[in-house]
């Protein structure tokens, strides 16, 4: 297996990004990222050393040299928890980085964490309450209100100052959210299958007990002192056809088979 690994897979073959002239460029973009983070320069030897090497050079040397606007505008940092729209029992942590791309619509990132190597689990748009009202009904059933993920304290931003903290959930009480998570890692410790639609909790007795007391610890956060702070927040009239679930019926995303239509002008199964 090793060999065929080797003869095939084109960041080790002669030819790929890695062969030869790509350790050239790695070597290359080390010796830059070196310079550029005042650290000692990596020969060309060093790089050539192993896969696992390789490749965090060239990670450091793009992380040094490249922008990230999309990333860099990420200013927001929400803790709280989703469940699967069709099964409760299925809860996950969700770590939020948002950008307030405009003044009714926030989009997120979803991790499993907040840590370097954090897995990318799904993604989340939040928008106003009047934007939601807007919506088509059909569209209304992909979305859950935010009122109680703020008001019980479950939904947090860590780091923030508490005062800070509570203006801005003063605004997010009354917001929307449509969240599609792409990899089911209560289930698998791979990105599986096709992306699922989540949903919020709306009360009490919903939420797992033990899974927002492990995140509590381990943030060093008090979801109950942050219900007791915010109790002074109003709390507002959930908007008709949000959190579609609570009527026994819900929507869930899944694979279909269908027939492919290829461009005008050519037949199906021609290139």
């Amino acid at each position: 297996m090793a060999r065929l690994h080797g003869a095939s897979c084109p960041h080790c073959s002669s030819g790929g990004l890695l062969g030869p002239v790509g350790l050239g460029v790695a070597a290359g973009l080390a010796v830059a990222a070196g310079m550029m983070l005042g650290r000692k320069a990596v020969s060309t030897a060093q790089v050539g050393q192993g896969h696992p090497l390789k490749h965090r050079l060239l990670d450091a040397a793009a992380g040094a040299m490249q922008r990230k606007y999309p990333l860099e505008a990420m200013s927001t940092y929400l803790n709280g928890f989703h469940f699967y729209a069709d099964e409760m029992g299925r809860q996950v942590e969700a770590t939020h980085f948002c950008i307030h791309l405009q003044h009714d619509l926030h989009q997120c990132v979803i991790f499993d964490s907040n840590r370097p190597d954090a897995r990318l689990i799904g993604i989340e748009y939040i928008i106003s309450e009047e934007r939601f009202r807007r919506l088509p009904e059909e569209e209304k059933r992909l979305w859950h209100s935010h009122h109680y993920e703020v008001k019980s304290g479950t939904l947090m931003a860590p780091g923030i100052p508490e005062l800070a903290e509570h203006a801005y959930f003063k605004d997010l009480v009354s917001t929307y959210g449509k969240t599609f998570h792409t990899w089911q890692i209560d289930r698998d410790d791979f990105p599986y299958g096709i992306p699922q639609l989540m949903m919020g909790f709306t009360e009490d007795g919903q939420v797992d007990p033990a899974m927002v007391a492990a995140r509590d610890a381990r943030l060093g956060l008090s979801s109950e002192r942050r219900r007791q702070e915010r109790a002074d927040i109003p709390m507002p009239e959930v908007a008709p056809g949000a959190n579609s679930w609570q009527s026994g019926r819900t929507v869930q995303t899944r694979l279909e088979e269908m027939s492919f239509q290829p461009p005008p002008g050519r037949e199906a199964g021609t290139s």
